[in-house]
């Protein structure tokens, strides 16, 4: 999760992308809850490969580890050199039985990691392949390819940025080789290349599917996640918090409401996520994400995403607003 986030920006300026919220939890926590829901046996240690954050970022991180029951690491990748590079930032945690996740997207899937294979590798059809790594499987569900954004058709299912290794020290071995010796595609070092080598070793990778990925790459792309998270946690949780304040306002369900949550003459959702101490007052909003202890006023939006400390009053149909930020139209 070392990356800049651009596509995101200016949400990304201050925060960065995995601690953006979906449904009231940053996207790396429900990640680790995900992935902590299929394991299993239970996670000992999770390391966060991250850029130069700033402690306040870093607490967030130790502290979503212990919440299941983890010990967390803080590994730094200073500069953007490939997946592969990323990972070996975090070389003393490539011990045993590992699972590799890339934090800008989320899942979900019905199944329990199976840990008698070398390794699984999760994929989802995509129609667009040219845009990622791609793998091709024989009859046995075995993998016999991996390509790195290919040029032409090979296949059309994508990996989606989440790996489980029963051997964590060989992934190491074979990342290390590729170091050593500057192997680099498209100018930076590939995790598909170190899975290849290990495949060519004898290793053998299942395919994994999954019923939803879902991206956080961009501003619809959140909102659009923000939605079928909350459409996938409607009628299991209980989204609205017990100290938000509803005046004179009409809920269309789903709808998140964090705590401290005060709303006044307004018409909410369906599928608004609204963070803790932010006040809307007068305003229609629907299929939008807002930050915590913003304040919104004589608004009507609709497929948005307002920052944290945010103060806007206005109309506009699709608004996109970074932390901080004061617009009065």
């Amino acid at each position: 999760m070392a990356g800049r986030g651009s596509r995101l920006r200016p949400h990304t300026l201050i925060t960065p992308k995995p601690l953006l919220h979906i449904v009231g939890k940053p996207i790396v926590q429900r990640l680790v809850e995900d992935i902590a829901k299929v394991c299993k046996q239970s996670v000992s240690e999770i390391a966060f490969i991250i850029g130069d954050f700033g402690s306040d970022v870093e607490n967030n991180l130790l502290r979503i580890a212990e919440s299941v029951g983890a010990k967390g690491h803080i590994f730094y990748q200073k500069e953007p050199l490939g997946t592969a590079h990323a990972i070996f930032c975090a070389e003393a945690c490539l011990n045993g039985p590992v699972i590799v996740a890339f934090a800008d997207t989320l899942f979900r899937a019905n199944f329990s990691l199976e840990t008698e294979a070398d390794g699984i590798i999760w994929v989802k059809k995509v129609e667009n392949p040219s845009a990622f790594g791609v793998v091709k499987f024989n009859d046995k569900n075995e993998i016999t390819d991996f390509v790195e954004k290919p040029a032409h058709f090979v296949s059309d299912l994508a990996i989606i940025g989440i790996y489980y290794f029963k051997n964590g020290e060989s992934l190491r071995q074979e990342i290390k080789y590729l170091l050593d010796n500057d192997i680099k595609e498209k100018g930076e070092y590939q995790l598909t290349n170190a899975l290849e080598n290990l495949k060519q070793k004898g290793q053998k990778f299942l395919t994994g599917t999954v019923q939803d990925w879902l991206d956080c790459g961009n501003k619809d792309a959140v909102i659009d996640t923000n939605t079928q998270y909350m459409s996938y946690l409607h009628g299991k949780e209980n989204l609205i918090h017990p100290t938000a304040k509803l005046e004179n306002t009409n809920i269309i369900e789903p709808v998140f409401l964090a705590e401290g949550a005060h709303l006044q003459n307004c018409v909410i959702g369906p599928y608004v996520s609204v963070g803790a101490k932010t006040q809307l007052k007068d305003s229609v909003i629907s299929h939008s994400v807002v930050g915590s202890s913003s304040q919104i006023s004589q608004a009507i939006l609709k497929n948005s995403l307002v920052g944290s400390s945010v103060s806007y009053k206005g109309k506009t149909q699709d608004l996109s607003l970074g932390d901080y930020s004061s617009v009065d139209l």
